[in-house]
């Protein structure tokens, strides 16, 4: 069966000229999942997966696991994005899967928590980092606000222009990551000391531990869905988005377990459970206050790179969601030079900047594990659906290794963390959880108003 056009099914109407430019590749797509997953988390959430368990064994297992369960979730979008191989990725799957009102729920969702907040944090953290190597008197918000305007301007060049910067920042972010496990273990001291595998019994509070020490893992593991918002500029989607999200996952997962190594090598569980700042203690432990202002300066650039990537993949999804009339018409607009939704690249930067000024940032990302591994759930969910439907193509298709077992596996993990996080945050969850709920009314004011104005 040959795949939908996404601009027809479901009677949504087609797209007219001109078209998004296909010139995205491997290689992009690789750089693209990466940028969505290193952030600015890796830097420091090993210490926060320490303050929760406090083993080498248990702080390395939960990271393998927090590993295992992104690796089945980049089958199981593998197999999705050579299904149905458009723009906007998993707001497509879950539109095909489930009824329009679902994925304009997620959209909205992407719009007003998990993207525009995340990059409102992560600019106002490179911001920080930018006024301590600089010494400059300007404050968070301007800052964040100018580097934000910047990523702005660059992507509204088109998709090869902003994933030319992403990549050449994600090469740089792992080049910093490689820096610091390499001196980390060279200079660093310390040794692996083998202990205790746990510090208690097997029991539920055991397992409560490993569950919330679960919640910063995959926060920090997050983001690798992204690179399907893409799918429509990709010169060949089904080929290069599947490998690109398998080989960018399972490179991820070596350098967080490399950076992992490293701060328990030289800092011991103990240490890495008294800092908040891990990655700056191992180089300053190997190179002294120098080497703590080199890992200042590749975490700038780690934010830098996570905000081109957001700033680049998010739009494409408000770009959907227009062309589906579920939005403004004018954020489905394309700029006929660069053919890149600059409508809604400069909504989601707008967006942002607001947000990042405004002071709220921090409730929001405290919330964005929730919202965003609903939809994880559920997106993984729906390729039960589209198998047994035959949606989407069926010819030269990427299958989930270990389907339905493995894709069992990840939802039940998506419904765990999202469990824990309530357990560990009620008040923020539920508040994730109402914003989230009251895209609904809004979804079938705007489907009435639209008829009554066809």
């Amino acid at each position: 069966m040959t795949v939908r056009d996404s601009s027809t099914s479901l009677g949504m109407t087609e797209l007219g000229s001109p078209k998004p430019r296909r010139q995205l590749g491997l290689f992009d797509a690789i750089m693209i999942v990466m940028g969505g997953i290193v952030g600015a988390g890796i830097f420091a959430n090993p210490s926060e997966v320490a303050h929760r368990v406090h083993t080498p064994f248990l702080i390395l297992g939960v990271w393998v696991l927090g590993g295992f369960i992104a690796m089945c979730g980049a089958f199981i979008w593998a197999e999705l994005a050579t299904r149905l191989p458009g723009t906007g990725g998993q707001y497509l799957y879950l539109r095909e899967a489930y009824h329009p009102s679902v994925s304009f729920v997620y959209g909205w969702g992407l719009l007003l928590v998990t993207q525009t907040g995340g990059m409102a944090a992560v600019a106002v953290i490179f911001s920080s980092y930018f006024r301590a190597l600089t010494g400059v008197t300007w404050n968070d918000s301007a800052i964040a606000a100018v580097v934000l305007l910047i990523l702005t301007g660059i992507n509204c060049l088109g998709a090869r222009a902003g994933s030319n910067v992403q990549s050449a920042l994600m090469l740089l972010k792992i080049g910093a990551i490689a820096v610091l496990v390499t001196l980390g273990f060279a200079l660093g001291g310390g040794s692996l000391k083998s202990g205790p595998l746990l510090t208690q019994p097997i029991s539920f509070g055991l397992l409560k531990s490993v569950g919330a020490a679960m919640v910063p893992i995959a926060f920090t593991y997050g983001g690798w869905q992204t690179a399907t918002f893409v799918a429509g500029e990709m010169r060949n989607a089904q080929r290069d988005l599947s490998r690109g999200l398998l080989l960018g996952v399972a490179a991820v997962i070596g350098l967080y377990l490399a950076v992992n190594l490293a701060c328990l090598r030289v800092l011991g569980p103990a240490g890495l459970d008294a800092t908040t700042t891990p990655a700056s203690d191992v180089m300053r432990i190997a190179l002294g206050e120098r080497g703590a202002q080199w890992i200042a300066v590749g975490i700038a650039i780690s934010t830098l790179g996570f905000l081109g990537q957001s700033m680049l993949t998010g739009p494409r999804v408000y770009y959907a969601m227009a062309r589906d009339k579920l939005f403004f018409e004018s954020v489905g607009k394309l700029s006929r030079r660069s053919r890149a939704p600059v409508v809604a690249i400069g909504l989601q930067g707008i967006a942002a900047i607001v947000i990042a000024c405004s002071g709220t940032y921090g409730e929001i990302l405290n919330f964005a594990v929730t919202v965003d591994f609903v939809f994880f759930g559920m997106t993984a969910a729906s390729l039960f659906i589209l198998r047994r439907r035959q949606l989407g193509s069926e010819t030269g298709i990427y299958r989930a290794p270990g389907h339905p077992f493995t894709t069992i596996l990840f939802v039940l993990s998506c419904a765990g963390i999202v469990g824990s996080a309530i357990v560990a945050a009620p008040a923020n969850s539920a508040t994730a959880l109402c914003i989230m709920l009251a895209a609904l009314p809004v979804y079938y004011y705007w489907s009435r108003f639209r008829r009554a104005h066809s």
